[in-house]
């Protein structure tokens, strides 16, 4: 018992040499230290954006080689151009350059501590660019964000919505690497607890094309006979002026495990929770944690590439996500062939534009998510 003066004052000697033998350890007595000590957090609340804010994300990255080879081989993009030097000089590059999944997730995973480590759900991403033709291992990634937009949920009262226009850096030109819009949920400050997740939502929490019937599906399906630039032309051209669409799936599918879901967003410098911390996931609606948006995004776009013959990505809009991914869960992608131009953004013969549409589904064939793509395609006599 503490000794008390006279006067009713406590005796702080003796206080101090009470806490000094205090076993801090004792499961009692570190539980009820806990509910005293206050939590320092992380990440910000909806109500700490304004529009027209521009926020400089610390500490960056540098873009390695071992990160993007890592990226790149677990979410089975395989283009032997950024593995091999003799591939890659024949494309035009010095050296294997940096894979633009890579790129991309680098430069939202810097964004998140700021952004969007708090949880909510990623909404959509879109106007994603990649105004550097090469960005070279080794290339130290500065990253910037400004607030476009702020406004409330009509579905979610203790959440609100967030757009921001991101720009990643090469920290020592100043040249640009990297664009996008980023759109996602982020809880009020009066309710800090969020699943994270990844669910698309037009308001009511269903997909926008939840009323799409069936029926308006066409008649036949046609697959591009090969890989090359002039093959997606020509199934174009049999599907043109007919109840015909070109689309098919691909093969391969990747299930999501420890390094899909943990250590390729850590990688990245992505700090948000629900893909790492199972305990404050526990009862989160997913039932746990979720992989990253751009592992399960880059896995499918690496099943497509896979039928065909990448030379650049240009570019993509109307990114969504529309369901979560957990471990255990196998990615796959569906593609359906847009249209094509003999035309390109960088005036290469080599190559053609095609545009696609791709949808990754899971193993209930649910789709997780969706974009659409403008890549440049080799030709056939490349």
């Amino acid at each position: 018992m503490t000794d008390t003066d006279a006067d009713g004052s406590r005796d702080h000697e003796n206080d101090s040499s009470a806490r000094e033998d205090l076993e801090w350890t004792d499961p009692d007595t570190f539980a009820s230290a806990l509910e005293r000590a206050d939590t320092r957090e992380k990440g910000h609340s909806f109500e700490d954006f304004a529009e027209g804010d521009v926020i400089e994300h610390e500490p960056g990255l540098r873009l390695t080689r071992w990160g993007n080879e890592l990226w790149t081989s677990q979410t089975l993009n395989h283009d032997p151009a950024y593995w091999r030097a003799d591939v890659a000089r024949d494309r035009g590059f010095d050296e294997p350059p940096i894979h633009p999944d890579y790129l991309l997730a680098a430069t939202l995973g810097c964004t998140v501590e700021d952004l969007s480590e708090k949880g909510g759900y990623f909404l959509g991403r879109t106007n994603v660019r990649f105004p550097a033709d090469v960005v070279a291992p080794g290339t130290d990634l500065r990253v910037e964000s400004e607030v476009l937009t702020t406004k409330g949920s009509n579905s979610r009262p203790d959440y609100g919505i967030v757009t921001w226009a991101t720009r990643g850096y090469d920290a020592r030109t100043g040249n640009t690497c990297c664009t996008y819009e980023r759109t996602n949920m982020i809880p009020r400050r009066e309710r800090l607890e969020t699943d994270g997740g990844g669910v698309d939502t037009d308001g009511d929490g269903r997909s926008p094309d939840a009323n799409h019937s069936v029926s308006a599906l066409p008649e036949t399906f046609v697959t591009p006979e090969g890989t090359a630039f002039e093959d997606f032309e020509a199934a174009l051209e049999t599907a043109e002026d007919r109840d015909t669409v070109v689309a098919y799936r691909h093969e391969r599918g990747r299930t999501m495990d420890d390094v899909t879901v943990a250590t390729l967003p850590l990688s990245t410098l992505n700090t948000a929770k629900q893909h790492h911390n199972a305990n404050a996931m526990a009862d989160a609606p997913s039932g746990g944690i979720v992989a990253y948006g751009d592992v399960t995004r880059s896995t499918a776009l690496g099943h497509a590439r896979s039928d065909e013959r990448t030379h650049r990505e240009v570019g993509f809009e109307d990114e969504r996500f529309h369901a979560f991914v957990t471990p255990g869960d196998t990615v796959y992608c569906f593609t359906r062939v847009l249209e094509t131009s003999r035309e390109t953004t960088t005036a290469n013969e080599r190559a053609g534009t095609v545009r696609f549409q791709h949808v990754a589904f899971n193993q209930s064939d649910e789709p997780v998510y969706s974009g659409i793509r403008t890549a440049e395609i080799l030709t056939r006599d490349d």
